[in-house]
């Protein structure tokens, strides 16, 4: 796993440069991989998308809706893509897990309660 350097602090990435542990994130953190992804600074409009996002994600397991990030952050209703382009960097900088990674759980998870609900 690759591990990046930042304002003395080092933190691992997965292989796709997701956060490996969510709790590792705080602001320095971010600013790390904002510069990996090519966001230039993360303005104070940024920082509040990043931080709904991770909020979100703390309190329900869930990635947020991109429009209902940008209508609780009270900025216009593409705020992610037009702050960040890709919705991807802005899961990365928050800190947020691999989307293809929670699918992926998420699918093993049902299948296996399936198994035990309707057995052979």
């Amino acid at each position: 796993m690759p591990v990046i350097e930042y304002a003395g602090l080092e933190v691992e990435l997965d292989d796709k440069g997701f956060l490996a542990n969510f709790d590792d994130w705080n602001e320095k953190v971010a600013c790390a991989i904002a510069e990996r992804e090519g966001v230039p600074e993360l303005t104070k409009e940024r920082m509040e998308v990043i931080n709904f996002m991770r909020q979100y994600y703390k309190q329900y397991n869930a990635f947020p809706i991109l429009r209902a990030v940008c209508k609780n952050v009270h900025q216009p209703r593409d705020c992610v893509t037009e702050e960040f382009i890709d919705p991807l960097k802005a899961w990365k900088i928050a800190g947020l897990p691999n989307p293809e990674v929670v699918a992926t759980e998420s699918v093993d998870e049902a299948k296996k309660l399936y198994r035990l609900l309707v057995p052979d």
